[in-house]
């Protein structure tokens, strides 16, 4: 277990901490530890890639681990925020089935040995998500509208980023029967 592998089991770890916090009555300051935990676990994504790309310690556990510790946290965020009334369920809809589509393409792509790199696009709607997803448990009314533009960026590059996955790499799909 390398230190990328135990960064993304880390930000697993923490997912059940943030849950409580965000949704659970603890104390007065349960949101700003919430977030602190979503802002940690959210760096712990950004320093295990960078990490295992720069010291060679790429394993096949941290590329399936890696992704869905990703998904796990997003989705549990989005779940909570949805809970809280703080966003609307058609959005979580549109963005956690575009993670179930492109995680079904990448399983077809790779039965036929294909790797579909992530693109700029999913990785400018990763970070459109988490600042959403930040600015939502802040929920400062100063920043409400800024809160607003980030979250309707947030889901047109999760739309964006599926028709480039879908466009780009359209001959996989036609070499499965």
């Amino acid at each position: 277990m390398n230190l990328p592998n135990k960064l993304t089991m880390f930000r697993v770890i923490l997912i059940p901490f943030f849950v409580v916090f965000l949704l659970v009555d603890i104390t007065l300051y349960d949101k700003w530890i919430a977030l602190a935990i979503f802002i940690v676990a959210s760096l712990t994504d950004l320093l295990d890639g960078k990490i295992a790309r720069k010291y060679n310690l790429v394993t096949n556990f941290g590329k399936f681990m890696d992704p869905l510790a990703d998904k796990l946290l997003v989705c549990s965020a989005l779940i909570c925020l949805i809970e809280l009334g703080t966003i609307p369920a058609w959005m979580v809809i549109v963005i956690i089935a575009r993670e179930f589509i492109i995680s079904g393409f990448r399983l077809i792509a790779s039965d036929n040995g294909v790797v579909i790199a992530a693109s700029y696009w999913g990785k400018f709607k990763t970070t459109f998500q988490i600042v959403m997803i930040c600015l939502m448990i802040a929920d400062l009314e100063q920043i409400g509208l800024l809160t607003d533009i980030v979250t309707w960026a947030a889901v047109a590059l999760t739309v964006i980023s599926l028709v480039d996955y879908l466009v780009k790499n359209k001959d996989v799909m036609k070499d499965t029967k």
